[in-house]
């Protein structure tokens, strides 16, 4: 028996001038796409993506 390390998800920081936030954004690679998901980042601060997991963090 294996255990497994998860490693913890690397947040994308994201500026005030790329919001709307969507997920997967528009640079991202076609093989990780999923359906386009908008993300509300402006009240927190961060958000996590239903689909895939990544979390974003509005860096100003």
């Amino acid at each position: 028996m294996t255990e497994t390390a998860t490693q913890p998800t690397r947040a994308i920081k994201v500026h005030r001038d790329e919001l709307p936030l969507a997920c997967p954004r528009r640079h991202d690679t076609l093989w990780s796409m999923h359906p386009r998901v908008f993300l509300p980042i402006e009240k927190t601060g961060e958000a996590t993506c239903p689909y895939c997991g990544a979390r974003y963090v509005l860096e100003d």
